[in-house]
């Protein structure tokens, strides 16, 4: 019986040192719960004004063709060279051109020849004329032929304009100051007028193109301010909204509108970048437009078609709330229901967050 009893004593021993091992390993896993995060609170926008998106664009762009039909020559560019106005791109084969030219140059002369016999004839019958040696019927049919032979002229030195302007399409030439972007052909290959050669664009200039809805378009005005947000680096700086079109028929919908960038923003840019735009309203269409909460675009959580946030409760637990969500503002987006403007929610975190987890605030 006394053996019972120490064996009894013993296993109770056992199971209470085993329930004190496992409350400590269960303390030390819910220590290991609680995730740092930082938290933020609704922001109150009474910004009143229409948030597109588009992208950059240089403010000038060529597409470099020739006018003529020939084999390519030479091509001194490659994309990414910066050229600049006036400076030698291809060449066109123009063997053929030149020998034309030749013949247009003879015939020319030609007509410069005659048109000094004819001019010498001509002094000579009104000299006869003059003096009642020459009839008035021989004086009009020297005139005529006069007259003739200087069109012939005249028609043989516009030729030659001809075959120099074509000539001149030869040799191809940067319109204006800017960077190669593409190489559409090689030497060797066959050039047809209008079939481009080289893609060319400003640097220094650029331009952000925006698709504006129909429900925003009224508040867009030209020669207002815009707010242009580059999503590559982040760079916010101010534009002036240069174009806005009149029509959306052959754009979806859409009104294409234009913000001319800065000079002095450009350093980092390419064209091709895309943009978030801001266009304030002003006077009655502002006053007319409430305030809005947003949060930054980094807390959402997606799931699916849904859309929500991490919200800190007063014991520290996180809940997802399902909220939804409007327009977007640069790196923030508005709320539209399911959030209050006091309640904390999950910006960052240094671990997983999920529903039910504890938190710890980290500034």
């Amino acid at each position: 019986m006394k053996r019972v009893n120490a064996i009894s004593i013993l296993f109770l021993f056992i199971m209470g040192l085993i329930s004190s091992c496992s409350s400590s390993e269960n303390k030390t896993a819910d220590n290991e719960k609680i995730v740092p995060v930082v938290v933020a609170t609704p922001s109150l926008d009474n910004r009143a004004g229409v948030q597109v998106s588009g992208q950059i664009e240089a403010g000038q762009t060529a597409m470099i063709s020739t006018r003529v039909m020939g084999y390519i020559t030479s091509i001194k560019v490659k994309a990414g060279d910066q050229v600049k106005q006036g400076q030698l791109l291809a060449t066109i084969a123009n063997e053929d051109m030149k020998a034309k030219k030749a013949q247009v140059e003879a015939s020319v002369a030609e007509a410069e020849a005659a048109a000094a016999v004819a001019t010498k004839d001509l002094e000579r019958f009104t000299q006869l004329y003059n003096s009642q040696s020459a009839s008035a019927k021989e004086l009009e049919n020297v005139k005529l032929q006069h007259r003739s032979v200087l069109s012939k002229l005249e028609a043989a030195r516009q030729m030659r304009n001809e075959v120099q302007a074509m000539l001149s399409y030869t040799v191809i030439k940067a319109p204006f100051s800017g960077v190669i972007t593409q190489k559409f052909a090689e030497v060797g290959s066959m050039a047809n007028p209008g079939m481009p050669i080289l893609a060319l664009e400003q640097t220094k200039s650029f331009q952000a193109v925006v698709s504006v809805p129909e429900t925003d378009v009224m508040g867009v005005k030209p020669n207002g301010e815009a707010i242009v947000t580059v999503k590559t680096t982040g760079a916010t700086f101010t534009g002036t909204l240069s174009e806005v079109s009149p029509s959306s028929q052959f754009t979806g919908g859409q009104y294409m509108a234009k913000v001319a960038i800065p000079d002095t923003e450009t350093k980092n840019l390419k064209a091709g970048m895309y943009v978030n735009v801001f266009i304030p309203r002003t006077g009655d269409e502002a006053a007319s437009s409430s305030s809005s909460l947003t949060i930054p675009l980094e807390s959402v959580i997606k799931k699916e078609d849904l859309t929500g946030v991490y919200v800190v409760g007063t014991d520290s637990i996180v809940s997802l709330r399902w909220i939804r969500l409007g327009k977007t503002h640069g790196d923030r987006i508005e709320v539209l229901s399911g959030l209050n403007k006091e309640e904390t929610f999950v910006v960052k975190a240094e671990g997983r967050v999920y529903n039910g987890v504890k938190v710890s605030v980290v500034k």
